[in-house]
């Protein structure tokens, strides 16, 4: 896993989205906190900075399917784990998002 000072120092290239997993609610609707162990991951992520788009076979900018502060569905597995400090964040190409959520 690769570890920076700050998220702001990287920028993504080509097609690579970087995504902050939206954290799971550790507390129910009544004020009752669940311990860590049955607390899931969320599949949700926001996205904090997308690169510029691929490259087709001429050589033209393919552009990209979201966009910065966008909400999407990511996949359970798979990605670049990065961290900065306690956070950690994910690298994702266009291609393997599975969704954008709408508001």
């Amino acid at each position: 896993m690769a570890a920076f000072k700050s998220i702001k120092s990287l920028v993504p290239l080509l097609d690579r989205v970087l995504v902050q997993r939206a954290k799971a609610e550790t507390k129910t609707a009544t004020g009752i906190f669940l311990p860590e162990s049955s607390v899931k991951e969320l599949n949700e992520a926001k996205v904090l900075a997308v690169g510029p788009g691929g490259l087709d076979r001429d050589g033209k900018r393919t552009p990209m399917s979201v966009q910065t502060g966008d909400r999407v569905l990511i996949p359970q597995y798979g990605g670049s784990p990065i961290k900065v400090g306690e956070d950690e964040f994910s690298l994702f190409r266009d291609h393997e998002l599975l969704a954008k959520i709408k508001e």
